[in-house]
């Protein structure tokens, strides 16, 4: 797989698991984070996914 799912380090609110997601699937990391915001007991997805995803290697 090209892809992994890693934090994003251009595209970040909070931690950037949003925005890593979104890079993850090529789509817009504004619909994540409606998804985020919208479904119930979503908190404690994203506070274990940003725990658990690794920081995507910095870029010059």
């Amino acid at each position: 797989m090209k892809n992994k799912l890693r934090k994003s380090s251009t595209d970040k609110v909070i931690s950037g698991v949003c925005g890593g997601i979104a890079d993850y699937f090529d789509i817009s990391s504004l619909g994540i984070r409606l998804i985020f915001i919208i479904l119930p007991a979503n908190l404690l997805i994203y506070i274990i996914l940003a725990n658990i995803m690794h920081d995507s290697p910095s870029t010059l």
